[in-house]
This record gives structure tokens, C-alpha cells and sequence, in this order.
């Protein structure tokens, strides 16, 4: 799992939780030795104070030994019994013992015990005190411990500030370019380092990147602007020849069909162009927009699709919408939409709702998966009830002017009957709508 924490942040943590850690380590480590020793230290004092007292005793039986700690008693082995009786049965060797004294106080001793030559020597020496110590030096060991932290913390905030500082300047330079729009170089205003190669790798990916781009968007441009010649006089030659008299009705037809398949690929044609210099110098005015006029003309174009489906197209303005967009942009995207809902209905209908700030194409077609709904607007996916010949690139172009002029576009399945939904959401502040009266018109 990435961690969403930002580098500096985590180098101070990594800093301050390696400090307190190696801290307290140190800190029990010392605690654990100081006391293993001062134990060895006590237990060997002890232990020569009741040797040297047992020899003392049994050299000089009716003689009083001397010995340096307070506590020290000796009875021959007849004379066990007046040792307490928790002592009488103890080995050779320093015993620890608690007890409870008279005012119910509990204390802590070490009974050095030594049986030889019949006599049976004790000296009890109090650590009480000692223990005491050593509570007081794991209060004061804690107390550093946590000094150390906070100053590990301290140390990582200034070290982490000199560490990151260029990496921290090398994400700044790359946000503010991104928010311009413009290709700054990053090199020159790093040293020659790690962050200065990385700089370095950026600027060329960034330079082989832009003359990609603009290559393709050039080429894009001068084709698309082009094409549209030959486009005009394919168009103009089918409007004179259909002002012929001598032309059957079936060939009129035909013409006719000529004609809006030039047309269409003209508005196609247009709102790549506005596509491609939108993309390169920035999103510019354009003219308003009847969303209603433009469905109904689309309609009237993609009519030829339905011929014998027993299908059904229902146009509704619920009220008027208008958007700030050229209308070959417009024309294209319900082009896309309201095809595609034709050409997956095989019986029942289609109906265009437009009023709410939104239009929407609805359809009794075969429909679409729910994991299939935002794939649908990647190059080159088409869904798993997609039938026939495509390249599944519609929709890409649809998804890219939507999100050029700020509007919102998805497909969802539909949930009474077979079928998908298919919406526009405009951008109402960029494109205000006024209402009127609810109209209706219907092609059969």
C-alpha cells in the first residue's frame, strides 16, 4: 500500500521514530546492564561477608565476629531453631527475601546464607533503597528517552528541510507549469546531482513529448483543413444536380444522402479543427447554441439509418437550452450519441429528451454491461453487445469535446427494459438556458 503522505513528512517520522528507538534501546540496554552488575556487585560482597563470618565463628566459637554489615547472625546446627524458620532450611549461597514488617510496609532483602564445619551463618543486607535507585533511574532514563525523541524530531524537521528542499522546488516548478500550460526548462535551476539528472530526464521527455503533440496536432490540422474542399464541392455538386429536371425521385434520394454524409463529414471536420486549436492556444468563444435545433437536424440526418427497423424517433423539448459552443461541436457529439442508440435498436424506439440543462438519448436497444458504461468512451473498446463494424473511436471524440467545453457525457444502462441511457450534461454558467413552453415533435 503507496503511502499518501508526503516525502518530507515521512523522512521526519522515519528520523524521529529512529532516534526515539535507538534511544530507548540504548537507554534499556544500560538500565539492564547497570543492574545485572550492581547485582553480581551485592551478591560476591555477600558472599565473602558470611564466608569471612562462618570462618570467624568457627574459629572462635564464644567470640563475637566481626563483620561490616549490620544484619549478621551464626547458630550451630543445634541451635538452627532460633533462625527464623523461612532461613532454616536455605542452601549456601544469597537468597532474595520480602517481607512485611510490623507496620505492614513490605520490604525487599538479600540472605547471604553459608553452612560449614556445623555452623549455619546468615547476613541479610536491605535493597529496598536499591530499588528505590533504580526506579528513580528508569524515571530519569524515560525522561531522556523522551528528550532524545523530541530532539531527533527537531533535528529530522531541519534535516529533512535541507534533504528535500530541492525535490521539494523540483515538484513546485512542475505543478506551476502544469497550471500555465508552459514548457519551462528545470536543469539550469538545479546542481549537478540526483534531483539535477532527474531534472535533466524530465526536460527531454518533456521536449520529445511537446514536438510529438504538436507534430500530431499540425498534422491533424492541415488534413483536417484540407479535406474540407473537397467536402464543399462534393456538396455544391449535389446541390445543382439536384435542381435538374430530368432526375427520378430514387436518384433525388440519393443525392440527398450524398449531401448530408458531406455535410456531416464537414461539421466532423470542424470540430477536430476546433478540437486541435482549443487543445494548443487554449479554449476560445464561440457562437451560441441551440441544443434542440441541432438534435432535431441530427435526427433528420441519421433518419436513413432506421429504413425497415420497426423503430420509433421521438424528439422532446422539454424547454430550450442553449450552450456556448459551435454548433459542428454539438452536431458531432448527439451525431455519435443518437447513431449509435439507431444502429443497437433493432424494434421499439429511440427518444431524445432535451430541457434541464441536459440531453439525453434513450433506446430499447440491446443495451450495455454496467462495467462496460465509462469504457465505453476509451479509443478503440467497444462493448460486449456491439455488433458489426467500428473502431470504437466515436465516443473517444465525444468524451474529448465534452471535456474541452466542460459538459459531462456517461451512458448507463437502463433499468425498467433493455436498453441505455445516453446523457449530456452542459455547463449551465458557460452556457446559460432559458425556458419555454413545453414542445413536442415526433418523426415517425
Amino acid at each position: 500500500m503507496r503511502s499518501r503522505h508526503k516525502l518530507r513528512f515521512r523522512l521526519v517520522v522515519s528520523f524521529a521514530l529512529f532516534g526515539f528507538g535507538l534511544s530507548a534501546l540504548f537507554a534499556v540496554t544500560l538500565f539492564k546492564i547497570r543492574s545485572r552488575i550492581e547485582d553480581q556487585l551485592i551478591n560476591n560482597s555477600l558472599l565473602n561477608q558470611v564466608d569471612n563470618l562462618n570462618a570467624q565463628v568457627r574459629a572462635n566459637p564464644g567470640r563475637a565476629p566481626r563483620v561490616d554489615m549490620i544484619r549478621a547472625w551464626s547458630w550451630g546446627i543445634s541451635k538452627l531453631h532460633k533462625a527464623p524458620l523461612a532461613w532454616q532450611h536455605l542452601a549456601s549461597g544469597v537468597h532474595d527475601i520480602t517481607e512485611t514488617n510490623a507496620s505492614g510496609q513490605i520490604r525487599h532483602y538479600k540472605l547471604a546464607v553459608k553452612r560449614l564445619g556445623g555452623v549455619v551463618s546468615f547476613i541479610r543486607y536491605d535493597v529496598t533503597r536499591e530499588e528505590q535507585g533504580k526506579r528513580q533511574l528508569m524515571a530519569y532514563v524515560i525522561i531522556a528517552v523522551f528528550l532524545f525523541g523530541l530532539l531527533s524530531l527537531a533535528i529530522g524537521l531541519w534535516l529533512s528541510r535541507k534533504v528535500v528542499k530541492p525535490v521539494m522546488d523540483l515538484a513546485g516548478r512542475l505543478r506551476e507549469a502544469r497550471k500555465v500550460q508552459k514548457v519551462e526548462l528545470l536543469a539550469p535551476h538545479f546542481a549537478d546531482d540526483e534531483v539535477g539528472e532527474l531534472a535533466q530526464a524530465l526536460d527531454a521527455y518533456a521536449e520529445r513529448l511537446t514536438a510529438m503533440v504538436e507534430r500530431d496536432r499540425e498534422f491533424n490540422s492541415d488534413v483536417s483543413h484540407e479535406l474540407r474542399t473537397p467536402l464543399a464541392v462534393i456538396v455544391s455538386t449535389t446541390e445543382l444536380m439536384q435542381d435538374s429536371s430530368d432526375l427520378t425521385p430514387k436518384l433525388i434520394e440519393r443525392l440527398k444522402r450524398i449531401e448530408r454524409a458531406a455535410r456531416q463529414a464537414t461539421e466532423l471536420i470542424e470540430a477536430l479543427l476546433w478540437l486541435s486549436r482549443a487543445e494548443r492556444r487554449g479554449m476560445a468563444q464561440g457562437e451560441t447554441t441551440d441544443v434542440g435545433k441541432v438534435a432535431r437536424d441530427v435526427i433528420e440526418n441519421q433518419y436513413p439509418q432506421v429504413r425497415s427497423k420497426p423503430i420509433s424517433i421521438e424528439l422532446s423539448l422539454n424547454s430550450q437550452v442553449n450552450v456556448y459552443a459551435p454548433n459542428s461541436v454539438l452536431a458531432v457529439a448527439l451525431t455519435n450519441l443518437i447513431g449509435n442508440a439507431i444502429k443497437y435498436t433493432l424494434k421499439g424506439s429511440v427518444r431524445i429528451e432535451v430541457g434541464q440543462g441536459r440531453v439525453e438519448v434513450i433506446d430499447t436497444g440491446s443495451g450495455i454491461g454496467y462495467g462496460d458504461a465509462e469504457r465505453l468512451f476509451q479509443r478503440g473498446f467497444r462493448g460486449g453487445n456491439a455488433t458489426g463494424s467500428g473502431a470504437g473511436l466515436g465516443l473517444a471524440i465525444v468524451r474529448r469535446l465534452c471535456d474541452l467545453y466542460g459538459w459531462k457525457v456517461s451512458m448507463r444502462p437502463r433499468m425498467d427494459v433493455h436498453g441505455t441511457i445516453a446523457s449530456i450534461v452542459f455547463d449551465q454558467e458557460a452556457a446559460p438556458r432559458t425556458t419555454a413552453q413545453e414542445k413536442k415533435s415526433s418523426i415517425q
